[in-house]
């Protein structure tokens, strides 16, 4: 999961390049590979699977990805840039600090309807906790770059224990993730934003 704190702009009179036949085709195929994963795991993920989906042949999509490993760890990569482009970048708009730990967080929310099976991280995150391997190490390093992000937006807030704050504000969102996909009841959002709430009288006004 790429933290960035700003976002590249081409430069002046130049236009980005066109993306290949073949990067767009590997876009598509990770695209639906993280929807999947937040449903059936990382381990359900199959060249067969996912080429019936796409209308693609077993062959070609395998020669975008030499082995299951290889498509998992490609696809922990992309759900890395997505959650980039749906929770970080917004955010950046936000002053550091107490503005962007708000910012991040509400979008968070939103980053939760992009996929059928909830957020990507908390499905991956219980399915991969106890096995050790590359797969694993890619999905905790990730998510250890978003707690590290907001511990030091809170830290920049002048929170007294952003280590503390930073777990507290990951718990509430990451247990709404986990019990909206338990129960379907979208009050549990409302619950968890009112803990966030809470949260927030900590943050400097």
């Amino acid at each position: 999961m790429a933290i960035a704190t700003k976002t590249p702009k081409v430069g002046e009179g130049e236009t980005p390049a066109p993306a290949t036949k073949g990067a767009r085709t590997r876009a598509a195929i990770l695209d639906r590979a993280v929807d999947l994963a937040t449903v059936e795991g990382l381990e359900g993920l199959t060249i067969g699977r996912l080429a019936t989906d796409l209308g693609m042949s077993k062959s070609g999509l395998f020669a975008h990805f030499g082995s299951k490993q290889e498509l998992q760890l490609a696809t922990v990569a992309a759900a890395g840039e997505r959650f980039r482009s749906e929770v970080i970048e917004p955010a950046l708009e936000a002053t550091d600090g107490g503005p962007r730990l708000r910012a991040m967080a509400e979008h968070y929310f939103d980053y939760l309807e992009t996929f059928p099976g909830g957020c990507f991280w908390g499905a991956t995150a219980s399915e991969y906790d106890d096995r050790p391997g590359p797969v694993r190490d890619a999905i905790a390093a990730s998510m250890n770059l978003w707690i590290a992000e907001l511990e030091r937006q809170a830290k920049v807030a002048g929170v007294a224990d952003p280590d503390r704050y930073a777990f507290e504000l990951y718990a509430v969102v990451m247990g709404a993730n986990s019990r909206f996909r338990l129960s379907g009841d979208r009050k549990v959002f409302g619950l968890a934003r009112a803990a966030l709430a809470r949260l927030e009288v900590e943050l400097p006004s």
